[in-house]
């Protein structure tokens, strides 16, 4: 026995008739998987309320949280790579690189722009870890070095925002090459007397935690972010033993001195206005 009926025959809705829910409307917390309007999520600055997880973002978000009123001024934005080495796996390097441009809107794995952070004109790069884990090759050594060479001109602070899986296998040693360009260039800016301020996210590892991510005048990061030369997983099966709690992490490092402070996403552009006056005087 039905408990209800309906009050005429025949009426029914297709699958096909069903209102989905379009995409993007909701997005859900990598960590304690709790789910949020994708514009609150935006207006946290990406940083869950429940459990204080900072998602990965990339480049247009950090240029938003920081640039005044969002305006700056990208640096060589077409600047794209070769493939002097030829190199094949699963596929071309050269189609690998068209693809990931097609699906990420991305010309490269870091974006640099200058505009002005609570008043004062500084220079960002930033990586995209969308764009083949933010590795590091070719391109991203010579806009990082440009991008000094118009903090230099400019009399500006500089700033890196890293995100890397380290180098790009692709380009081999050429890969590599960057670490030392860009330090290089770190030298020179130096030298001009102005501050380098590097902010390592989750994940920073490989060649650019072992160069430039590490050579700050000041060097921060976002909680709970990954930074380490090889991954928990590889240093573990390399020495056959478990790891400390939190290992790699952004806490540990900061206790064992290699950072300087750990910033909450929603404090960063005040705190890094304040590190940067206090440079001035």
């Amino acid at each position: 026995m039905s408990w209800f009926k309906r009050s005429k025959e025949g009426i029914t809705t297709s699958t096909k008739e069903k209102k989905e829910t379009p995409e993007g409307l909701w997005e859900k917390c990598s960590n304690c998987k709790t789910i949020f309007a994708a514009d609150d999520l935006a207006k946290n600055f990406y940083v869950c309320d429940r459990c204080n997880h900072h998602e990965r973002i990339g480049s247009a978000q950090y240029f938003d949280i920081l640039f005044d009123d969002s305006k700056f001024k990208e640096l060589d934005p077409k600047l794209t790579s070769g493939d002097p080495l030829k190199f094949e796996d699963t596929k071309k390097y050269v189609d690998r690189v068209k693809s990931t441009q097609n699906k990420s809107g991305l010309k490269d794995a870091i974006r640099t722009a200058k505009g002005k952070l609570d008043g004062r004109f500084i220079v960002i790069a930033a990586m995209d870890f969308s764009f083949i884990g933010g590795s590091m090759g070719s391109v991203m050594g010579e806009k990082i070095s440009r991008a000094i060479d118009e903090s230099i001109k400019s009399k500006c602070p500089f700033m890196i925002i890293s995100k890397s899986g380290g180098a790009r296998m692709m380009e081999a040693g050429l890969s590599l090459m960057q670490m030392a360009k860009v330090s290089g260039k770190l030298g020179q800016l130096s030298e001009a007397k102005l501050p380098y301020i590097s902010f390592l996210t989750d994940p920073t590892t490989g060649g650019v935690t072992a160069s430039f991510a590490m050579l700050g005048d000041i060097n921060i990061a976002e909680p709970d972010a990954l930074i380490a030369f090889a991954g928990p997983r590889v240093v573990r099966e390399t020495i056959g033993r478990d790891l400390p709690d939190g290992f790699q992490k952004s806490e540990f490092v900061l206790e064992h001195g290699f950072l300087d402070y750990i910033v909450e996403r929603s404090e960063l552009k005040k705190t890094l206005s304040l590190s940067l006056r206090l440079f001035k005087n």
